[in-house]
């Protein structure tokens, strides 16, 4: 009895499975949800290009608590407009200012301002991570100095 429901069971389950596989699956393929697919997948390759000028700027030597400003010139490169969503920088010395809610089309420039209030001392770098509808999503940028303290005294000889 065990065996005769075995192989009953056994039996429907193969009809189960050659009546469910009986339609061919390309017979299923709507024309439309094809072609919509397609334009969405060329839109998505559709990215806009940050190309900076320069990547990193050096102040040189500079004193203490001496404010610095330099500005990143951008092109958008690529074939999409471009929109920067933030610019954060690696400590509070160091203020990105970056075309907030203004799409930049491809072909087009922009700047994005940064300001370091010269603390720290000696040889100094920071960082600005600028987030944009980019492929890669982030750029990052660099800004250094050497900076002498303020109260530096001048070694007149050897030191001992």
């Amino acid at each position: 009895m065990k065996q005769i429901t075995s192989f009953l069971s056994l039996i429907l389950v193969v009809s189960l499975v050659f009546i469910s596989c009986k339609d061919k699956a390309t017979s299923k393929i709507v024309a439309d949800n094809v072609e919509s697919a397609t334009s969405r997948d060329e839109a998505q390759k559709q990215l806009p290009v940050m190309s900076f000028e320069k990547s990193e700027h050096d102040f040189g030597t500079i004193a203490q608590g001496t404010p610095q400003e330099t500005i990143f010139k951008f092109t958008n490169t690529g074939n999409a407009p471009l929109i920067i969503t933030d610019a954060k920088s690696s400590c509070g010395c160091t203020i990105p200012e970056y075309p907030k809610n203004t799409p930049i089309a491809p072909g087009a420039t922009g700047e994005l301002l940064v300001k370091f209030n010269g603390s720290g001392q000696n040889q100094v770098t920071k960082t600005v991570t600028v987030t944009a509808n980019t492929e890669k999503g982030s750029e990052l940028l660099r800004i250094k100095a050497f900076v002498n303290p303020k109260d530096a005294a001048q070694a007149v000889g050897p030191v001992k």
